[in-house]
């Protein structure tokens, strides 16, 4: 006879290995198409059918064709709904953040990928998994920035900074979420930017004294006096100390071009 411990513990096995098996037929599908854009593997079965017709010579790969569907809807489509009733979030988060960065990387669809980062975050949410989380959302605010949508960005970046700010591990990242929201509002408006970055000293005292602030507070200087080089040489002394990766360079460009006579650099 067969104890409910026992009953339970075989089906929580069985779920973990029906996950794995989803997962290595997901790898096995993007490989698959990546090497023959014609050539796909059905998603319900998994098993190749030999069809050398569907061939191209020096292909490697035999699988059936089906050339009405993309990888990363057919992969979406193994994202079972079993998943989710037993409170696996995590495992179905990690399958959207899969099947986002082949949209980054494969097909270069930013849209669709930030649409797979926002739900992999409210599944880890749903497992109060802040830190994974907010790693998804700032790919979202990142993308979103990117495409010129900043007040979606600026809500990521002031919602993982204040979540961060209060943690002893995290806090000292809050200063950087802070600093790119700022760098948002300025793009939309130097006012905006003035009063953020007020508020955030008020939320975040640290920030006041940060390398970030000083350098927003010169920055909002030379735009209002429309000083091209002051505010050139003030990323010059930051970005002699603490590089600036390519999303800051690239809002501070867009920033710069707002300044009359301008020359669309930052050397």
């Amino acid at each position: 006879m067969i104890t409910w411990h026992r009953f339970v513990s075989c089906v929580l096995t069985l779920c973990i290995l029906l996950s794995t098996v989803d997962l290595i037929k997901l790898k096995r599908l993007v490989k698959c198409t990546a090497e023959q854009p014609i050539c796909s593997r059905w998603p319900r079965t998994g098993k190749l059918l030999v069809m050398p017709s569907a061939r191209r010579p020096g292909s490697t790969c035999s699988s059936r064709t089906n050339t009405t569907r993309p990888p990363a809807s057919s992969m979406q489509e193994m994202l079972s709904k079993r998943q989710t009733p037993a409170g696996r979030f995590t495992i179905a988060a990690k399958h959207h953040i899969t099947i986002a960065e082949i949209y980054e990387s494969e097909l270069v669809d930013i849209e669709k990928a930030i649409a797979h980062y926002e739900q992999a975050a409210d599944y880890y949410k749903g497992e109060e998994s802040i830190s994974s989380a907010n790693k998804c959302l700032l790919k979202v605010g990142a993308y979103a920035a990117q495409l010129e949508q900043y007040a979606k960005a600026i809500e990521i970046y002031e919602q993982v900074g204040s979540s961060t700010m209060d943690n002893p591990l995290l806090k000292y990242s809050a200063k950087e979420y802070f600093f790119k929201a700022s760098l948002c509002h300025f793009i939309v408006d130097e006012l905006n930017a003035k009063l953020a970055v007020e508020k955030y000293e008020e939320m975040f005292p640290a920030f006041s004294d940060s390398r970030e602030c000083k350098l927003l507070k010169k920055l909002l200087d030379a735009h209002e006096e429309q000083n091209c080089e002051a505010f050139t040489e003030a990323i010059k002394e930051f970005d002699s100390i603490s590089r600036l990766d390519q999303w800051q360079t690239t809002m501070l460009l867009r920033i710069k071009k707002t300044i009359q006579g301008d020359e669309g650099d930052l050397k």
